[in-house]
């Protein structure tokens, strides 16, 4: 049998379980997600805002992994709902400035108890969790 082909085989690629991880996952998160109104990546922007307050687009897209096409409809979406505010930066208006309203705010209240209904859907010790959360980063900072 030829051997040269096994790099092709699905239980081969490491990226596959990390792809269909992620993708389950995310399907965990939206029934909670959908109650507040928000979809995966409008959860993931609102938590660094959560966390900043005030940030610009370039610093939020390095954060997230996200480049500005995918952030620019999503943070329309996230303005219109009354979660942010996007302003030019009176300094340099190419800088585009996002700050957090008070509706997104009070939002934080609603969405705090989310990480421990997907934490009990991972059964997962905390060790194990700590050392996929390092092993994971430490992927991405090699991409």
């Amino acid at each position: 049998m030829n051997n040269n082909y096994d790099a092709l085989k699905l239980e081969n690629q490491l990226c596959f379980p990390l792809y269909a991880c992620a993708k389950e996952i995310v399907r965990k998160y939206k029934p909670y997600l959908d109650k507040i109104d928000l979809t995966y990546t409008q959860y993931l922007v609102m938590m660094v805002m959560w966390d900043v307050k005030k940030i610009n687009v370039k610093e939020l897209g390095k954060r997230l992994y996200l480049d500005s096409g995918t952030l620019t409809p999503l943070l329309k979406k996230l303005e219109i709902k009354g979660f942010i505010t996007r302003t030019r930066s009176t300094q340099d208006e190419r800088n585009l400035i996002i700050e957090i309203s008070e509706a997104g705010e009070r939002l934080k209240d609603e969405a705090v108890g989310i990480p421990a209904n997907i934490g009990a859907c991972v059964n997962l010790s905390t060790e194990k969790a700590e050392l996929l959360y390092t092993t994971l980063y430490e992927i991405l900072g090699q991409l």
